[in-house]
C-alpha cells in the first residue's frame, strides 16, 4: 500500500510541475523581486547607484496625519472672512514646509472638514496614492455584491427550459468574449459629453429637460460610469458559474418542496441558495480578484482624471514602474496592493467558511 501511495504521489507532483513551475516563476519570484526594489531607490536609466532605503516608500505613500487651522484673526481678534463669509485659514504649507514640523514635511493636503470655527485636515505623504487606494476599494466593495447579485438573476432567468433560452444565454455572455479594450472605446463614445449615446437617449426620454452630463469629464460621475460599464462588461461571466451551481442542484428538492407547499421565495431560500453556497464563494473571490486588478477601463476612458478621480491602485503601479520609471516606487505599490488583496481574501474566507 505504502509503495502505490507513494507512486501515486509522485505521479500527481509531476503532471503538477509544470502548473507550479510557471506560477513560480510568474508570480512568486516576482513578488519577491517586487518586494526587494520596494526597499531600495531603484529607478530606470539612472545614472544614480540603486541605495537601500529601508521602508521609506511604505513610509511615503501611507503616510498620513491631522492637522487643526485655526481661523486667521484681525489685531482685535476678530475673525478674518472671505467675500462669501466662510473664515479664512493659513495655507497647509505653512505647516508641511515649516521646521518646526519635520514630521510633515513634504505632505499635501487630501480633504478637509470643518469642526466649529477650525479646520481639520488631513495630509498625506502621497495624496494620488491616497485616492487610488479609496477608488479600488469603493470599485470592488461596489462591483462585487451588484455584480454577483444580478448574474444570479441573469441566471435565475436563463435557467428555464424554454425554446430559444440559449439565445439569450449568447447574448448575455458575449460582452465577456470582446476584447475589453474594445468596450472601453464603445463605452467611451456612449459617455460622450457633446453627442454621446447615453446623453441622446435621457434627453428623449425626458422630452429635452435632461442636461447633457459630460460622465468621463466630471469628477462626480467619472468613477461611477466605470463602475457601471465594468458591471456591464463581466457579468456574464459569472452568471455562466451561477448557472452552472444551478444545475448541480437535484430537481427532487423542488419536487419536494413544490409538495410541502413552498413559495417560490422559500424555495429559493431553502433550496437553491443552500445548493449555490460554494458557488457564491467561488464567484465573490474571483469578482474581488478582478476588481482589484482594474486597469484597462481606466487607462483607456479616462487615464487617471479627470483630477484623479479615477486612479487605481494598478494603474498607479504601472504608471510610476513604467510612465515615470519609477521602480521602487511602483513595486511599494504593488506590494501593497498583494496586502490589501491577502487581508480581504483571508477576510471573505472566514466569514464565508462552513460553520459547525
Amino acid at each position: 500500500m505504502a509503495s502505490k501511495l507513494t507512486t501515486s504521489n509522485r505521479t500527481g507532483w509531476l503532471f503538477a510541475l509544470p502548473a507550479v513551475g510557471l506560477i513560480a516563476l510568474f508570480i512568486i519570484v516576482p513578488f519577491f523581486l517586487a518586494f526587494g526594489f520596494s526597499l531600495t531607490n531603484q529607478r530606470l536609466i539612472s545614472p544614480n547607484p540603486t541605495e537601500y532605503v529601508g521602508f521609506e516608500n511604505y513610509e511615503s505613500l501611507l503616510g498620513l496625519a491631522v492637522i487643526t487651522l485655526e481661523p486667521e484673526r484681525d489685531d482685535g481678534g476678530n475673525i478674518l472672512r472671505d467675500e462669501e463669509g466662510q473664515p479664512e485659514y493659513p495655507r497647509v504649507r505653512t505647516i508641511t514646509r515649516s521646521d518646526d514640523y519635520p514630521q510633515y514635511r513634504g505632505m499635501r493636503e487630501w480633504f478637509r472638514w470643518q469642526s466649529g470655527d477650525n479646520a481639520r485636515v488631513v495630509i498625506a505623504g502621497d495624496v494620488i496614492f491616497m485616492k487610488a487606494l479609496v477608488n479600488t476599494l469603493t470599485f470592488v466593495f461596489v462591483v462585487a455584491p451588484v455584480q454577483g447579485g444580478l448574474a444570479l438573476c441573469l441566471a435565475l432567468l436563463i435557467n428555464q427550459k424554454l425554446r430559444g433560452i440559449n439565445v439569450f444565454r449568447t447574448v448575455f455572455f458575449m460582452p465577456v468574449v470582446v476584447s475589453i479594450v474594445v468596450v472601453s472605446l464603445l463605452w467611451r463614445f456612449i459617455y460622450d459629453g457633446n453627442d454621446g449615446l447615453l446623453n441622446n437617449i435621457l434627453q428623449g426620454l425626458t422630452f429635452g429637460l435632461f442636461e447633457p452630463v459630460d460622465w468621463l469629464g466630471n469628477t462626480d460621475t467619472a468613477l461611477g460610469s466605470i463602475i457601471a460599464m465594468s458591471i456591464w462588461q463581466a457579468v456574464g461571466f459569472h452568471m455562466v458559474i451561477w448557472l452552472s451551481g444551478l444545475q448541480t442542484i437535484s430537481p427532487t428538492l423542488y419536487e419536494a418542496a413544490e409538495i410541502e407547499g413552498a413559495s417560490k421565495w422559500q424555495a429559493f431560500r431553502y433550496v437553491t441558495w443552500p445548493g449555490l453556497r460554494n458557488t457564491a464563494v467561488l464567484v465573490l473571490i474571483v469578482i474581488t480578484m478582478q476588481s482589484f486588478a482594474v486597469f484597462a477601463q481606466v487607462d483607456v476612458m479616462t487615464n487617471g482624471g479627470p483630477l484623479d478621480s479615477t486612479q487605481t491602485l494598478v494603474f498607479q503601479a504601472v504608471e510610476r514602474g513604467y510612465g515615470k520609471q519609477d521602480i521602487s516606487g511602483g513595486s511599494t505599490i504593488s506590494v501593497i496592493l498583494f496586502l490589501v488583496v491577502l487581508a480581504i481574501s483571508l477576510l471573505q474566507r472566514y466569514l464565508t467558511r462552513e460553520k459547525a
